[in-house]
């Protein structure tokens, strides 16, 4: 099971990323949107923002998300990193309901250019 540090980390890196995209990616990463992100089985949620192309995130709590944000990702720690590490593909991973995503109709749009 991946660590509170490891997740952190692997958000870190999808931030990362997602600066370092160029075009349509790029686009898509240049929303300016309230984000969190619930590791269920570490029970403890990432909140932040996505903005200038990067995620920010600013809090780490226990339990669910205390605030809606814009733009929810539901997943396990490991599904996490993995997802990040490029080992576990994320429409596979989505259809197979091991990871949640939940947002408005137009950020979906523009965030499956990310994905």
């Amino acid at each position: 099971m991946a660590t509170i540090e490891e997740c952190r980390a692997a958000l870190g890196k999808l931030s990362d990323n997602m600066r370092m995209a160029e075009g349509d990616v790029r686009a898509a990463a240049a929303l300016d949107r309230s984000v969190s992100c619930h590791i269920t089985d570490l029970d403890v949620t990432f909140a932040g923002r996505m903005t200038g192309g990067r995620v920010e995130v600013d809090a780490t709590h226990p339990g669910p998300p205390r605030e809606r944000a814009q733009i929810r990702l539901v997943m396990a720690g490991d599904d996490l990193v993995d997802l990040v590490e490029g080992q576990l593909n994320f429409a596979t991973a989505w259809g197979r309901g091991r990871v949640r995503l939940e947002a408005g109709l137009l950020d979906l749009f523009r965030l499956r250019r990310l994905l």
